[in-house]
């Protein structure tokens, strides 16, 4: 039995090849720097194995089984240990894939932009996949090495976080570059130009590690439902608004749009933050009832010179305003009723 588990090990020791469990890793490093003469190193098609010795690259092998000598492999002679009598190698061997990798997830943020077309801050997510291969496997080692990635999982995470961090560089500067409406953006109306132009910029940050991003995926950008339900309703007025344009009584509906955000977005933060108690609810509603009073006085002063017809326009408008504040708590029964009456009377 001793006389088997001697032979096992030696057949162990003389056999170099990457295993089967590291099949698909981007780098695998052989355990083991001290290797014997005459073994036995096998490097598969889609690979190639490049040695090292106190981290300087000296020389590599392409697909086939090769055996360790150096009498026919010049470089090898470099890396002989003469106090083993010259039969050991002290080098790094490193195992790199060299076919296209596929179907790598990513996702992150981008941060917050400001949409041109309301003014407000939208925080957009990229999200999708990739793939990539090396191209130049010793700058790819001599890469991962200085960033202390040697093994696949390490050098996965690094790879990762550096193209991240390249897309929510570029990204967002191109949306605000061209001034482009995030409805849009987020609609893919815009997808196949930043799906370029991010691949462009990330291979130019990515191709001095000795890797090429090779083509996207299922590439999207999007953001928060909160924030495109916020949007569509913003846009959505903004749309009413401007179809009523140069006509008289215009601006004081953009600006009796403009006091229902605001009235709308103090509901939301008490809805969220609770009602802080008697006097802060009633300070609330005074406020939402002031806010009303001077969106009708507002609305007296537009129609004095409106149209008719344009002043029954405006009045549905702060109607409707009016019921929604009604909805969010800022104004109580008796408030609207007595505003909704007021309002009924100029039809």
């Amino acid at each position: 039995m001793g006389i088997i588990s001697f032979i096992k090990g030696g057949v162990a020791e003389l056999a170099i090849a990457r295993p089967d469990s590291a099949k698909d890793f981007w780098v695998y490093k052989h355990p083991d720097q001290n290797i014997p003469m005459k073994a036995q190193l096998t490097v598969d098609s889609d690979e190639v194995a490049l040695f090292f010795k106190d981290g300087k690259y000296v020389g590599s092998f392409s697909a086939g089984r090769h055996t360790l000598d150096a009498s026919n492999i010049p470089f090898l002679g470099l890396l002989i240990d003469k106090f083993t009598g010259g039969n050991v190698f002290i080098c790094e061997v490193f195992f790199v894939n060299t076919r296209e990798m596929p179907s790598i997830k990513f996702g992150t943020s981008i941060g917050d932009v400001q949409d041109p077309q309301t003014q407000l801050r939208i925080r957009l997510m990229v999200y999708g996949e990739f793939s990539a291969k090396v191209i130049d496997p010793i700058k790819f080692v001599l890469g991962i090495v200085g960033q202390r990635a040697t093994d696949n999982d390490a050098f996965l995470g690094w790879f990762k976080s550096q193209v991240q961090k390249t897309m929510k560089d570029g990204i967002a500067s191109l949306i605000v570059k061209q001034n482009w409406p995030l409805m849009k953006v987020t609609s893919g109306a815009y997808t196949e130009d930043i799906e370029t132009t991010t691949l462009d910029h990330v291979r130019k940050n990515i191709e001095p590690y000795g890797v090429e991003i090779m083509r996207f995926g299922d590439f999207s950008v999007s953001m928060d439902q909160a924030d495109k339900d916020r949007l569509d309703k913003l846009v959505d007025r903004m749309a009413y608004v401007g179809g009523m344009g140069s006509a008289p009584g215009g601006m004081a509906a953009y600006q009796q749009l403009a006091q229902a955000e605001m009235m709308m977005g103090a509901a939301e933060g008490m809805k969220k933050g609770g009602d802080g108690g008697g006097a802060f609810q009633g300070a609330g509603i005074g406020m939402g009832f002031a806010m009303a009073g001077q969106m009708a006085g507002q609305m007296q002063n537009a129609t004095a010179h409106a149209p008719v017809a344009e002043s029954k326009e405006s009045i549905m408008a702060t109607l409707k305003q009016l019921g929604e504040l009604k909805a969010a708590g800022i104004l109580n029964d008796t408030e609207f009723d007595a505003k909704k009456k007021e309002l009924l009377a100029k039809l």
